[in-house]
């Protein structure tokens, strides 16, 4: 399952970028506003230095000339700029003549399998359906993405499912389980993919037992 991270800070994206373990970023003016910089200009620093990964950018507008001018301008950054439109009909719309014109196109706000089929009939590279939200609601999100999942495997659909709105180390595990493809993480949870007590105990332990043994690494 590919990692994306979820977040606008090009300073700790190129930092975890730098290890080879993110494989895309999806941003939005919101996270671009706290950073205090133009979307734009941030979206061409982000893409620059993910050249192999892929960025949603997402549109501002909500209407089908709108989202069109917005998306073109994205793709002119870069052929790793995948435009983020809105799972309605304007946006599907959109969708379908983006990726007519060879973008990439991430449909958000996903919360039934039955909107994601009609994504992926637009064409969508990509369908994130929003897992803690729909949560959140009472329903299952995590069920949500086997549904999606099913339904693309029986038609043969190649829409890319990325879960998002992912709260937990365990809504990773759960989505790698149920098939998604990708999943888009908040900074402070791809951090603790890698954290577990007994891996620190394990450490300590062999690092004190290679002490008491006075083992030592010599250089030449």
């Amino acid at each position: 399952m590919k990692l994306f991270l979820d977040s606008a800070d090009a300073k700790e994206i190129r930092e975890y970028a730098d290890c080879g373990l993110v494989d895309g970023v999806t941003t939005n003016p919101s996270l671009a506003a706290k950073t205090g910089r133009d979307y734009v200009e941030l979206l061409e620093e982000i893409a620059g230095f993910l050249p192999a990964g892929s960025v949603s950018a997402e549109v501002l507008a909500t209407d089908f000339d709108g989202m069109m001018t917005q998306g073109r301008r994205f793709g002119k950054i870069g052929k790793n700029i995948a435009v983020k439109v809105p799972l309605t009909m304007d946006g599907l719309k959109a969708c379908r003549k983006l990726r007519d014109e060879g973008l990439d196109v991430n449909v958000t706000l996903c919360f039934s399998a039955v909107q994601a089929m009609m994504a992926a009939k637009a064409g969508a590279t990509f369908i994130s359906p929003f897992i803690g939200r729909v949560d959140d609601i009472g329903e299952d999100g995590m069920g949500l993405v086997r549904d999606i999942r099913a339904i693309y495997d029986n038609y043969g659909f190649t829409t890319q499912i990325l879960a998002a709105s992912i709260r937990s180390v365990s809504h990773v595990r759960e989505s790698a389980l149920a098939g998604a493809d990708v999943a888009t993480l908040p900074v402070s949870i791809f951090k603790s993919l890698l954290n577990h007590p007994l891996t620190d105990k394990g450490l300590a332990a062999f690092l004190a037992d290679a002490k008491k043994a006075g083992v030592e690494i010599r250089g030449t």
